[in-house]
């Protein structure tokens, strides 16, 4: 259960933030999103995946500290996600 939504998330990522050069097998799911060492996303892909997490599945990522935890990685959001659905 958990892999499939890490599959979705990460087609969804991508489509969200128009990352072309990307594909999902490119992804490894416990890779950070944000940074040098990951995929390198910015503050304002941060905003875009909190709409994502709002828009498909419900769920409100209101606190900047619990953020950070939940957008470290897919895994983490899937993680997240099924805890809070």
């Amino acid at each position: 259960m958990v892999e499939e939504l890490i599959e979705k998330l990460k087609v969804q990522i991508i489509e969200t933030l128009n990352l072309e050069d990307l594909a999902p097998a490119d992804i490894n799911a416990n890779d950070p999103l944000f940074g040098d060492d990951g995929i390198g996303l910015d503050s304002i892909d941060a905003l875009e995946l909190i709409v994502l997490m709002n828009k498909e599945y419900n769920i409100q990522v209101a606190d900047p500290e619990e953020g950070k935890n939940v957008f470290y990685s897919i895994k983490t959001m899937a993680d997240y996600i099924q805890a809070n659905s």
